[in-house]
């Protein structure tokens, strides 16, 4: 037999996506190269690994045999690769962070040097909710969680990185805001929502109920970047993080609303389950932020705070 691991990617995608053509898309490779790769690797074999019928590529069940096999081996070779490093003295294994979906705008800020200095470390990090972050989380599929609010129903150790302004925000008009809205008039305005299950809207919920403010029309939005671009083209106005908005606030596209009682200020924190075993890249990572979490604070972050 003579294959190498760049067919078994290529045929592994095949028999997820069962498409030569969709393989070649994920894969970045053209579908000429896709075809060829697949043949030379069938080659090896004098039983058919797939087979088309009606133009619907089908997977034999010796091609499933094969495909299961090809992903032992694949993972093999990352072993090997991964006790390479570790026999150099470098950290080897995988961290796997799930963030809210604002924390995609501070979570790379303080993974970059960590993953420079440790090349053997493979990232996962996973983009969501909060109430997806803490399933994921309470599953095991995890190592961490990097949220806003804390949970109140799980036990968590925490690790708090920097603080995270909300402020009301409408698209730059003409009308200054002279003083500061009361929290009445926010009646008047259409009020942009994330889904149920976000950060950012139990906090606008919570926000609107302590302070008694009632609105006539909202409108609800399924990420921060749609309501960012439904903000921009006037639907209405939004409590958002100031983290997520600074170009726009910078090019007068946004401007921040003054209204009474805010900004909200929570805290950016990093946690874990407090039952889990940790890995040794989890434990290294915990270190490094006790170290150098001040450093990434006043090199990304420090006129934001203080905004």
């Amino acid at each position: 037999m003579n294959y190498t691991l760049h067919q078994l990617e290529i045929y592994l995608e095949v028999t997820n996506t069962k498409s030569i053509t969709k393989a070649a898309e994920i894969l970045n490779l053209t579908q000429p190269a896709v075809s060829i790769q697949l043949r030379n690797f069938q080659n090896n074999f004098e039983i058919p690994l797939t087979e088309v019928i009606g133009r619907k590529l089908y997977i034999t069940d010796f091609g499933l045999e094969v495909a299961e096999i090809s992903k032992r081996i694949l993972e093999e070779a990352k072993d090997l690769k991964m006790v390479s490093h570790a026999h150099k003295g470098q950290l080897t294994g995988k961290l796997k962070i799930s963030s809210v979906s604002t924390g995609k705008y501070v979570i790379p800020f303080f993974l970059s040097d960590f993953l420079k200095m440790n090349p053997g470390v493979e990232l996962q990090l996973k983009v969501t909710n909060k109430r997806e972050v803490m399933d994921s989380m309470e599953k095991n599929e995890v190592d961490f969680g990097f949220v806003s609010l804390l949970p109140d129903k799980v036990q968590v150790s925490t690790l708090e990185l920097l603080d995270n302004k909300l402020v009301m925000v409408g698209r730059k008009s003409t009308n200054t805001y002279q003083s500061e809205l009361k929290l009445d008039e926010l009646t008047n305005h259409t009020m942009i929502f994330r889904e149920e299950g976000s950060s950012t809207r139990i906090l606008m919920e919570g926000f609107l109920s302590k302070n008694k403010s009632f609105l006539n029309k909202k409108i609800e939005l399924v990420s921060n970047e749609a309501i960012k671009q439904a903000v921009l083209a006037g639907l209405g106005c939004s409590l958002m993080p100031l983290i997520g908005i600074q170009t726009e606030l910078a090019t007068n596209k946004l401007e921040v609303i003054p209204v009474e009682n805010l900004p909200l200020v929570t805290k950016w924190n990093l946690i874990w389950l407090s039952s889990k075993k940790m890995t040794g890249v989890s434990r290294a990572f915990i270190k490094y932020l006790e170290e150098n979490k001040e450093k990434v604070f006043k090199e990304h972050f420090n006129e934001i705070v203080h905004f």
